[in-house]
């Protein structure tokens, strides 16, 4: 059974798209608020145990059938404190934010969703409980996903549009993406921009989220100590992302906060300051999730890729890349048979992936492939016998066009040059000229067998190279 290995190595790769983020900003600046009060693991929630999970207690563990009064206590501080002195900094500065809102702690929140929604702030999904997915069963997560989307819309009189779960499970993303109505989804933390994810062939847009530039970090191992080491943190962090922009490679920056957490007062402070220093950057953009979804939507529309070898049958797989390596189809066969994943789709992913195994072949496997192209002008060109791909190669090259005394010269080269070395020579005639092929087949007919080989098998490679990049160029 061929394997497919489902993780993208690969991304938006070298080049990063050109974000063209509103008035040319060099970054974007996205701040979430993660409002889990009320949400989290409690025997009054129907939980087996109470929460143990990003709260000022050192070595919490989670209590079996009974509440913890401190770590409630402290939850509770988000809610009643925290929440409004975050709400009044924001509100005061005109900034927009996001809010991940856990559907059951929405509906203990009156008065919260009412100052959010008042503000415009997103309110994006965090679930329907603040608690761990890794072992949910697919169906009842499923089950959950739907029940979150009821209870928030309950709570806010709109279905949510971005989607966070956190403590999320393998199936998480998958599932979202089925459900089939959200303009984004952030169980990832794999890029600086949004990008698609198809799954089922639907596309669905990522808005990838962090965990460092993240105030949880002041309640985890080597994290924050402080208020002027998260500013720090955030600071070096958007000044990377700044300069990086100004040089035409604008990306995003998102800023994960807890009410219970940063609106602590000690720790506030150092968002205030990251607030008031991003204030002096004219080229900043600060949006919400779903201005961002929207943006990227619009300026970045999803477009099928040109081929998807990972994704392709056996079939497709081997009428589109049997012919790469001349008379050669075990190449492709294995390639398809081996490991393909999302790196692979593209013109060098494939192949990296045909040229491997190339290299993993015998060498009189390799000797075989070698022996399969044919003469450079040779009998068979004159017969018109040739593959496609190396009619259409020799033929860039002026070589289906030769005088009698080019003919004649390039004959002669031919014949010496297998009997030297048992096998025809071998040049990628596209990055060539006749004169140069010529000055190359008069120099390499001089080499020692081994050097000669491995000469020919570095140019079966490249020529495989080109003819993969033209089946990517349509």
């Amino acid at each position: 059974m061929p394997t497919r290995y489902p993780r993208d190595f690969r991304g938006h790769g070298r080049i990063l798209p050109d974000a063209n983020w509103p008035g040319a900003a060099n970054v974007a600046v996205q701040f979430v608020l993660n409002y889990e009060e009320g949400g989290e693991n409690n025997i009054l929630h129907g939980d087996a145990a109470s929460e143990a999970f990003l709260a000022d207690v050192v070595g919490a563990a989670p209590w079996p059938g009974q509440r913890h009064w401190n770590i409630e206590s402290m939850y509770e501080y988000g809610a009643r404190a925290g929440f409004w002195r975050i709400h009044r900094l924001f509100t005061e500065r005109g900034l927009p934010l996001t809010v991940y809102g856990v559907a059951t702690a929405l509906m203990r929140a009156p008065e919260q969703v009412e100052a959010m929604l008042a503000a415009d702030w997103e309110i994006a999904s965090h679930g329907l409980k603040w608690v761990e997915h890794k072992d949910m069963d697919r169906h009842e997560e499923a089950r959950q996903i739907g029940e979150a989307i009821r209870t928030h819309t309950i709570a806010t009189g709109s279905r949510p549009l971005g989607w966070y779960t956190g403590r999320c499970s393998i199936n998480t993303v998958d599932l979202v993406s089925e459900e089939g109505g959200f303009a984004y989804v952030s169980d990832t933390y794999d890029d600086d921009l949004p990008y698609w994810r198809v799954h089922q062939a639907r596309p669905q847009l990522v808005i990838p989220y962090t965990l460092s530039a993240n105030d949880m970090r002041f309640v985890t191992p080597s994290g924050f100590a402080n208020g002027d080491e998260f500013f720090q943190f955030l600071k070096d962090s958007f000044d990377c992302l700044y300069r990086e922009g100004e040089a035409g490679q604008a990306t995003m920056m998102s800023i994960g906060l807890h009410c219970r957490l940063i609106g602590q007062p000690g720790r506030f402070e150092g968002l205030k300051k990251f607030i008031d220093y991003i204030a002096g950057f004219e080229k900043v953009w600060v949006a919400r999730r779903i201005d961002i979804a929207r943006h990227w939507a619009d300026q970045h529309p999803y477009r099928s890729p040109v081929l998807m070898p990972s994704q392709m049958d056996r079939e497709t797989f081997l009428s589109t890349f049997g012919s790469v390596y001349e008379h050669s189809p075990f190449i492709a066969q294995r390639a398809y048979d081996g490991e393909l994943a999302p790196a692979n789709d593209s013109a060098l992913g494939i192949n990296f992936a045909l040229r491997s195994q190339f290299r993993m072949a015998s060498e009189d496997e390799r000797l075989g492939v070698l022996k399969a192209h044919p003469d450079l002008a040779g009998k068979l060109a004159a017969a018109k016998r040739l593959t496609a791909e190396s009619s259409a190669e020799q033929a860039s090259a002026g070589l289906d066009a030769l005088t009698d005394e080019e003919r004649a010269s390039f004959t002669d080269l031919n014949t010496r040059y297998v009997e030297k070395f048992g096998f025809p020579f071998i040049i990628a005639v596209r990055d060539n000229t006749k004169a140069s092929i010529m000055e190359a087949f008069k120099k390499r007919v001089h080499n020692d067998r081994p050097t000669e080989f491995a000469t020919a098998c570095a140019q079966v490679e490249r020529i495989a190279q080109l003819r993969i990049e033209a089946l990517y160029a349509g």
